[in-house]
């Protein structure tokens, strides 16, 4: 069944469980002229006050007594094999099976929190995001989705002319490639310390550490034992001239890995980027080269060219796309 602005239906549950916490709410309508879920009953708990899903969805469903769900979508922080998920940082486990019998849910899909990400992008609202680089979306083409945060993640959306799925990968662990001679240069720091110099080795909480010390090194300068905040602190500050020119590399290397990923995932329908770094760095992002950097892409800079490129800084991305899951499947 598909949801409408006009159609009754039981509410639908869906869930945001992170590490720090696990998150809950309700989905009661869809509005087809404004292309938004509605999103009621939204609770946040620590994941850390529970010792299982099952135990913090028992707590959430106390709050909305007068409501059984009977379908939902789950995003979660961690692997999901063969129906069993794992939340490494809390040290849940469940089957998808056991769960969706315990709670007596007639449809349960489960999906990791980028795959939400690329489901919940046709559905973000453009007032509240930030267009980074203008373009010409192509509303039946592919969309992509990317960001930087504790790893790097990417999945894209796959759209036909009859359907939509997401197809969720491994881009973060794509060997970082050098565009410039000053990209080449850090690449051959970056290997003194990495066998593999991964997108994810630069472009996460880490990696901004990784890329400060390779920047010291390559201007021949001593690094300092500092951590990501410090390293924006100082740069946002003017008190360091290397760290400064890390988050400028930062938000310039960027550029080229987002127009590489939109090539590989047929993005014409635009690139999203979320992740907890780059919504703190807007400023910085917009002056930086990521645009030019994004569509140099020789024989194929007019394709990279047309793609709009979007910052994701609105709430609840998780829980739309956990709603959308189950929208598009009906």
């Amino acid at each position: 069944m598909s949801l409408n602005s006009s159609t009754q239906f039981n509410p639908i549950l869906v869930a945001d469980v992170g590490g720090t916490n696990a998150r809950f709410a309700l989905i009661t309508s869809f509005d087809d002229t404004t292309n938004q879920f509605a999103i009621e009953h939204n609770n946040t708990f620590p994941s850390a006050n529970f010792g299982s899903l099952e135990k913090a969805l028992e707590h959430y469903l106390s709050t909305v007594p007068h409501i059984v769900p009977k379908r939902a979508c789950l995003a979660v922080a961690g692997p999901i094999k063969a129906g069993q998920v794992h939340l490494t940082n809390l040290g849940w486990h469940f089957s998808v099976n056991d769960f969706k019998a315990y709670f007596e849910l007639n449809e349960l899909d489960v999906i990791n929190d980028f795959a939400a990400f690329a489901y919940a992008a046709p559905y973000l609202s453009p007032s509240q995001n930030v267009v980074i680089k203008a373009g010409q979306a192509d509303d039946n083409a592919n969309i992509g989705v990317m960001g930087p945060g504790t790893g790097f993640g990417a999945a894209c959306l796959v759209r036909t002319s009859h359907s939509t799925s997401v197809l969720s990968s491994e881009g973060g662990h794509i060997s970082l490639a050098a565009v410039t001679e000053l990209d080449a240069l850090l690449i051959q720091e970056l290997k003194k310390e990495h066998q593999h110099v991964s997108v994810e080795t630069v472009f996460s909480g880490p990696g901004i550490t990784h890329l400060y010390k390779a920047m010291a090194a390559v201007k021949g300068q001593s690094p300092k034992n500092l951590d990501a905040a410090q390293i924006s602190s100082l740069a946002n500050s003017g008190e360091c001239d290397v760290c400064d020119a890390t988050l400028n590399q930062f938000c310039d290397w960027i550029g080229s890995v987002a127009g590489d990923l939109s090539l590989a995932y047929g993005a014409l329908g635009g690139l999203f980027i979320g992740g907890g770094i780059l919504p703190r760095m807007q400023a910085r992002l917009l002056e930086s080269r990521f645009v030019e950097r994004f569509s140099q892409k020789g024989i194929m800079s007019q394709y990279t060219g047309q793609i709009p490129v979007t910052l994701v800084t609105q709430d609840n991305i998780p829980l739309i796309g956990a709603a959308a899951c189950l929208h598009n499947a009906n």
